[in-house]
């Protein structure tokens, strides 16, 4: 493998005791879901992600799964809904049932933004079968400008959130250190056959579908990822097709990781759960 998930990102170490002071006294993480939209390819399983613009505040020219913030309109009860109580996702997720709902809508709402795939249809046995023209569009840029409410778009299409596609995967937290900290929830989920994902997002400029093992090889030189993204495709690595990743990600969602600084090391480096260390190195 060529990335060293410990290693700090570049341009870290000049603003070292700056970050140190601001772990003295974090600001409070916000609430974020992301999915991890997958397919089976020649090669194995292959993720869709965005490149984030350089411009961004946070994660500049990333390599990132499609997520975002909750929206606090993800946490109303109008939405049609299929599969899992929010009461069994708050459990799975160790959440509150209104906080649980609103992490799945958000989830599956910033995938239809950024990639176009929407986890939603006329009812429990299907999904919609082509998300693409202009009309989608529309609500796509709708939504990201926070001009309409997902409930709204579901509704006005008779639609309801299909969240028994999804699986809860992971939760890592921004660390105490950084100025901007999220506490986000990864899902998995297979991408809906005859539905394209594009990217349609201002967030980011290039977007497309790699297979694990290129990911994981190409992460630091060619492809620019975090630690969560990278710590991600070593787990993905382990299944050899989609359906065993939803299969294994079938149980509650595992204690969230949070990156520390290791400020003994020469150079500092982050702190992570040592299985990520041992996949990287079998890997």
């Amino acid at each position: 493998m060529t990335m060293d998930p410990t290693a700090l990102p570049p341009g870290f170490a000049d603003q070292l005791a700056k970050y140190t002071a601001r772990a003295a006294a974090p600001v409070t993480a916000k609430v974020a879901a992301s999915t991890i939209l997958l397919r089976d390819g020649a090669d194995g399983v292959e993720a869709f992600l965005l490149r984030r613009r350089t411009q961004m505040a946070f994660a500049g020219g990333m390599v990132v799964f499609p997520g975002g913030g909750v929206d606090p309109r993800d946490v109303t009860d109008a939405v049609g809904w299929v599969g899992p109580s929010p009461s069994t996702w708050a459990q799975r997720l160790e959440l509150d049932d209104a906080s649980a709902r609103a992490v799945v809508c958000a989830a599956i709402r910033e995938t239809f933004e950024e990639s176009g795939v929407l986890l939603a249809g006329p009812d429990g046995s299907s999904v919609v079968d082509d998300t693409s023209g202009p009309e989608w569009a529309e609500a796509r840029r709708a939504l990201e400008a926070r001009e309409t409410a997902f409930t709204e778009v579901l509704r006005e299409r008779g639609l309801v959130l299909r969240t028994d596609l999804l699986r809860p995967w992971t939760c890592w937290v921004t660390p105490e250190f950084e100025p901007r900290r999220y506490r986000t929830f990864f899902f998995v989920t297979a991408s809906p056959a005859g539905q394209h994902a594009a990217a349609g997002s201002t967030e980011s400029d290039a977007a497309g579908w790699l297979g694990v093992g290129e990911a994981l090889s190409s992460a630091g030189e060619r492809v620019a990822m975090l630690p969560p993204q990278y710590c991600t495709f070593l787990e993905l690595a382990q299944h050899r097709t989609v359906a065993e990743v939803l299969d294994a990600a079938d149980r509650p969602i595992p204690a969230p990781v949070m990156p520390a600084l290791d400020t003994t090391a020469d150079p500092v480096r982050l702190v992570l759960p040592a299985r990520y260390a041992e996949l990287n190195r079998v890997g």
